[in-house]
């Protein structure tokens, strides 16, 4: 009986690993080709697995698409969140998450850029849980960059006419764009370019 227990954990184990690693390559691929063109047949190519291996993990597309995008998050937050954490709350974080965002498109986490900035614009226009699921983040990191603003005006280093929101906003904007300019040209000028850009704007907002 232990026997058998035993080797259904190993045969769960193994399933999650290659759920894990087909769900990476998704949230790469799905940065250079759109979520919308991935597709359980495309990705069974890009795998090298048979159709039927991926519909055993995933049901549909827009199961796939949804579990990429989930998968996508972690990575954000791993490569993004997590290292600006090191610093305290306030304005030496607020830099550091710039910094953190600018970074990954730098390494090229994902080889077509920010996932969250290309699925951004592919799925405004339409509706449903791919949609929502891809607004809600973007929410979810403007709220993020507008708290770590907040914190930063009670620690006094922004001044408290500062509307948090509006930085966060702006910053938003700075780098996702630099992000797609950067990825145009190749030219690293441009994130060098954005880090000044960001510094100088949480700097001219001094208490």
């Amino acid at each position: 009986m232990r026997k058998d227990s035993s080797e259904n954990v190993s045969s769960i184990t193994k399933g999650e690993r290659t759920r894990d690693a087909i769900l990476d390559r998704a949230a790469r691929l799905a940065t250079i080709e759109g979520l919308e063109r991935l597709s359980i047949g495309g990705l069974a190519d890009a795998t090298k697995m048979s159709k039927s291996g991926l519909y055993a993990h995933f049901g549909s597309k827009e199961e796939l698409q949804l579990e990429t995008i989930d998968r996508a998050k972690e990575i954000f937050e791993r490569e993004v969140i997590e290292p600006a954490r090191a610093e305290p709350p306030g304005a030496g974080r607020l830099l550091a998450l710039c910094d953190a965002f600018l970074s990954h498109v730098e390494r090229k986490v994902f080889p077509g850029g920010c996932f969250f900035s290309a699925a951004s614009v592919e799925v405004a226009g339409r509706r449903g849980r791919v949609h929502d699921t891809i607004a809600a983040f973007i929410v979810d990191w403007l709220a993020l960059l507008k708290k770590t603003a907040r914190d930063a005006q009670r620690n006094g280093e922004l001044s408290p006419d500062v509307d948090p929101a509006q930085l966060a906003f702006e910053l938003h904007a700075l780098i996702s764009s630099a992000n797609n300019s950067w990825i145009l040209t190749g030219n690293p000028a441009i994130l060098k370019q954005a880090r000044a850009a960001v510094r100088d704007r949480v700097g001219r907002v001094p208490a």
